[in-house]
């Protein structure tokens, strides 16, 4: 039997697991992106070989959490995988991510931010459009961008987004070039 420390959830030791195992590339040609909240750094890989690196990036003004509400400006904690691009966002490039995802819908039903109904249109939207609504109270529209015409001394120094990862323009277009649609992104 798993005994979790008081106010601890299964499903945030599942994100904790699922962290843990997120780090190892699914193969050695897998492209991957790891973006490390801690060290200010987004890198992308291919299995384990590093292929480019940025640094600074920013995350959203709230830090970086595994549970997030709509509003609390923080960056979700997880595993994602990208699933649009938007060439023509005010922040040069969006790269959307799908969050929220199924553990974090599990995690909003068993901390009670969803109701059991809440939970089920979570999936029966997911069901039908292959993608998680982007209208809960978990928030959504999380991707990684760049800074369009933001201030370069803002996004070097302080973490300013409401939930994104952002880097430079000219990084956003080379990620853009090395990452495709269904690419795995881990934040940790």
């Amino acid at each position: 039997m798993l005994l979790l420390p008081l106010g601890v959830s299964a499903s945030m030791d599942m994100v904790e697991d699922q962290l843990r195992r997120a780090i190892v590339p699914d193969s050695s040609s897998e492209i991957w992106v790891l973006i490390d909240n801690q060290d200010s750094r987004l890198t992308v890989y291919r299995g384990g070989v590093e292929l480019a690196r940025y640094s600074p990036i920013s995350v959203g003004r709230g830090g970086a959490k595994s549970q997030r509400v709509m509003g609390d400006k923080t960056t979700p904690r997880g595993e994602f995988h990208v699933n649009r691009f938007n060439f023509d966002s005010k922040f040069d490039i969006f790269i959307g991510l799908d969050y929220p995802t199924p553990t974090h819908a599990r995690m909003a039903l068993e901390s009670g931010l969803y109701s059991q109904q809440d939970y089920d249109d979570y999936f029966d939207y997911y069901r039908r459009h292959r993608s998680p609504p982007q209208q809960t109270i978990l928030g959504g529209y999380i991707g990684i961008h760049g800074v369009g015409d933001g201030d370069m001394d803002i996004h070097r120094n302080f973490d300013w987004t409401n939930g994104c990862v952002a880097v430079t323009n000219q990084e956003i277009r080379e990620l853009s070039g090395l990452i495709d649609v269904g690419t795995r992104v881990v934040i940790r």
